[in-house]
């Protein structure tokens, strides 16, 4: 019988691994680890550029950003809320799309 709490790899301390000590990623890991680099931090700049870019909205096209849609609700909320959480979710299904592609090409699953 299987203790509770046991594992398929050796419990480390936290604190007492020191990142120098580790060995260097192999090739496809290092080339996995800078894409995902790559792709979240272009997710990352479009998701800012479409947050300031409300801002931008209401400043130089106010009567736009500011006229009443639905019971009240002006440009800005509907922008900033259900544009903006949809933006959320296609940006997560974006990287997440791509972070498989990327396993299977690097067939990361199949090792």
């Amino acid at each position: 019988m299987e203790e509770v709490g046991s594992h398929d790899y050796d419990y480390v301390e936290a604190g007492t691994v020191d990142v120098k000590d580790l060995p260097p990623l192999d090739a496809a890991t290092s080339k996995i680890m800078k894409d995902e680099f790559t792709t979240g931090f272009g997710l990352t700049i479009f998701y800012f550029i479409l947050i300031f870019s409300i801002p931008v909205m209401n400043w130089f096209a106010p009567a736009f950003a500011f006229k009443k849609i639905w019971g009240g609700m002006t440009v800005t909320w509907f922008v900033t809320t259900v544009i903006m959480m949809a933006m959320a979710f296609i940006i997560a299904y974006v990287h997440t799309a791509l972070y498989e592609k990327r396993l299977k090409k690097y067939d990361i699953a199949n090792r």
